[in-house]
């Protein structure tokens, strides 16, 4: 790639969201050409988005606001960080013990943990990309003793390498690993129970499965998410509450709305998180069950999504709509 055209591509960036930036840039990561170009070298995907730019609008978080989900049991704070990242703080009751998925800010996790007066003693990470181990290493040296949990080598300051199954605790809480290759082959969602609890699980998917859609397919393939989606997440119990890495609920509803336009539910949704989103609040969590009435990904046996897609088949059905999401262009309105 030449100089000229890495600096058309920069300026397109600019006009794109995240996701957008985030495919192009780990499309072209192997170009040849592009280790002796500064742009190449400047501006990786993970490292755009950690800068004080912000795509389309300010350099302030998508929700400005945490949120604490408390039950019976666990406590789970919703931590912004970066432009539309989510890390979660995770605090088991009864041994004020915590775990912290995907610490991206490592002081802002600090912070957290001195607020609420627990001991961290463990780092979930979903999958090896910057924004969401991209902190591990920094935090391990501020609270040394972490044991570092994650399902790929390349996740930075990795303790202890999981795969599907796997399962240890925090505190009196279960953790069960679950493997969930296509957007990272090595990607992991986190299942945390606690036996006899009155209160849902969750399930933290990193960029698996976000509100209303899923990740992108960067080293993976539709049979390996259709798998991911409906074979290991929509297994869970359905009341389990969903934290995913990022804040994409309302494109993905745009999105949603354009495959299925007579979807009570998506419509219902939409307007929801549009009004808790100019609150200044984040959109997540969501349900297993509730993934199952608006999310396009979710819903790829369904037979309004399959003819939108003029498929026949689920796996077929998810191909035909990712890719139609990685170009779609997301309306005003």
């Amino acid at each position: 790639m030449s100089f000229c055209a890495c600096v058309l591509r920069f300026n397109f960036l600019y006009r794109n969201t995240h996701e957008d930036v985030c495919s192009i840039l780990k499309a072209d990561y192997t170009h040849p050409s592009c280790s002796r170009c500064w742009v190449r070298l400047a501006i990786r995907c993970d490292l755009l988005f950690a800068g004080p730019v912000r795509v389309g609008t300010s350099s302030v978080h998508s929700s400005q606001r945490t949120l604490l989900v408390a039950q019976s049991d666990m406590r789970i704070e919703l931590l912004p960080a970066l432009t539309d990242n989510y890390m979660y703080l995770l605090i088991d009751d009864e041994t004020r013990e915590a775990a912290i998925v995907d610490p991206v800010e490592p002081h802002k996790v600090v912070d957290a943990v001195k607020k609420h007066g627990v001991k961290l003693t463990t780092v979930l990470t979903t999958h090896h990309h910057w924004d969401h181990a991209g902190g591990n290493a920094k935090l391990v040296k501020m609270v040394p003793g972490l044991k570092v949990y994650g399902g790929d080598p390349r996740v930075d300051a990795l303790t202890q390498k999981v795969t599907h199954y796997d399962t240890f605790k925090v505190g009196s809480l279960n953790v069960k690993c679950l493997f969930t290759p296509c957007h990272t082959s090595g990607h992991i969602c986190y299942f945390v129970s606690k036996e006899k609890s009155p209160d849902p699980p969750a399930v933290f998917t990193g960029d698996t499965l976000f509100v209303a859609g899923c990740g992108k397919f960067f080293e993976g393939t539709a049979d390996e998410m259709c798998k991911a989606l409906l074979d290991v997440l929509g297994r869970l119990p359905p009341e389990t509450r969903v934290f995913c890495g990022h804040e994409y609920t309302i494109n993905n509803l745009k999105f949603a709305r354009h495959v299925e336009p007579n979807n009570e539910a998506i419509r219902k949704k939409l307007a929801w998180a549009k009004a808790t989103y100019d609150r200044g609040e984040p959109t997540i969590p969501s349900t297993i069950a509730d993934e199952f009435t608006f999310n396009p990904f979710m819903r790829v046996r369904e037979r309004s999504v399959q003819e939108h897609a003029g498929k026949t088949d689920p796996i077929s059905t998810m191909a035909s709509i990712r890719k139609e999401k990685d170009g779609f262009r997301v309306p005003k309105d």
